[in-house]
C-alpha cells in the first residue's frame, strides 16, 4: 500500500466499518496513486447459484462499487468523501465457486466536482476478467 500519509490507514479503517464490506468479508489490499484493490473470500452465503457455487452478481458489484470508491479517495487531490453517481458493469462470466475474488480499480480522471473511474473483478485467473465496470463519483472536497 503505497501511501504513508495517512490516508491508507483512514482509508482502511473507513472500509472496515461499512456493514456491506464487513458483510462480504472485504479486506484493502491495495491503496496508491489514485487506486485501489479489495479482496474478499468466496463463502457459500455469497452464492447466488446454489447448483454451481457461483457467486452473487450482487456481491460482485459491490465489490466494484467500493473498490472504485476507494480509488476516488486514492486520488493525489485528496478528497474527503466519495458517493456513486453511476456504475456501469459488464459481466464477462462466471466467477470460479471457492477462489478469491478481487476488484481493482484507478480513478483516471477527476474535475471539480465528479470523478471517473475504471474496474476490474477478477478471480485467480487474472487473464480473463470476472466483470469490468466504469463509474463516476461524487467528489467532497
Amino acid at each position: 500500500m503505497a501511501q504513508d500519509d495517512g490516508r491508507t490507514k483512514a482509508a482502511h479503517d473507513f472500509l472496515t466499518a461499512l456493514p456491506h464490506v464487513k458483510a462480504l468479508g472485504g479486506r484493502l489490499i491495495a491503496f496508491g496513486e489514485a487506486s485501489a484493490e479489495i479482496e474478499m473470500d468466496w463463502r457459500e452465503e455469497l452464492v447466488g447459484d446454489p447448483r454451481t457455487g457461483v457467486i452473487h452478481g450482487g456481491v460482485v458489484s459491490a465489490l466494484m462499487d467500493t473498490c472504485g470508491g476507494a480509488a476516488v479517495m486514492a486520488h493525489p487531490e485528496k478528497p474527503v468523501g466519495t458517493a456513486t453517481i453511476s456504475l456501469r458493469i459488464d459481466y464477462m462470466r462466471a466467477a470460479t465457486p471457492r477462489q478469491k475474488l478481487r476488484a481493482r480499480a484507478e480513478c483516471f480522471h477527476m474535475t471539480r466536482n465528479v470523478a471517473f473511474v475504471r474496474a476490474l473483478a477478477l478471480d485467480d485467473d487474472e487473464t480473463r476478467p470476472v466483470a469490468t465496470a466504469t463509474g463516476s463519483f461524487t467528489v467532497e472536497r
